[in-house]
């Protein structure tokens, strides 16, 4: 496996944003996107499916599209700058010195609550894993890593492990 995706995995894994996201399963952040295009691109150049895909495919577009994709830069996590410097969530974290949003001591007043419930469910519909509550983040992430090595698409981040 390419090093820089492993190393993608790695700089994000402890990280667990304001919203309660936790960067390590988003496959943009994780590396996981970018190792699978690279991967995708090799197994569709080696059976040369340029010669074999139906005449209105065009495959250098389709090429150009896997290549813009490995080339996207990963998201470092809202923790070290990623993400929208605008966010809401973040600012309000950050002001009440919260490590995410779970430690409000006040969530049903809070003034992002609609927003953080429509991200969480999205993310949790894609599939990312979110702390919706007080718990030990550490615990939580290696929970997390243990699931993430068994689950479509991330678990291609841990194929070539020991």
């Amino acid at each position: 496996m390419n090093t820089t995706k492993i190393g993608a995995f790695k700089d994000i894994k402890n990280q667990i944003g304001y919203c309660g996201i936790w960067c390590g399963s988003c496959v943009a952040g994780n590396g996981t996107l970018q190792e699978l295009t690279h991967r995708y691109k090799e197994v569709t150049e080696a059976y040369d499916l340029k010669d074999w895909a139906p005449k209105d495919f065009d495959f250098g577009e389709f090429s150009k599209g896997l290549e813009s994709i490995q080339n996207m830069p990963l998201c470092p996590g809202c923790l070290k700058e990623g993400g929208s410097p605008e966010c809401g969530m973040r600012l309000c974290a950050r002001e009440k010195q919260l490590d995410d949003c779970s430690d409000c001591p006040a969530p049903e007043s809070c003034a992002h609550k609609e927003a953080l419930d429509k991200m969480r469910s999205a993310a949790l519909e894609a599939g990312l894993l979110v702390k919706t509550e007080k718990a030990d983040s550490e615990t939580l992430i290696q929970e997390w890593t243990t699931k993430l090595k068994t689950t479509w698409p991330s678990l291609i981040l841990f194929m070539d492990e020991d």
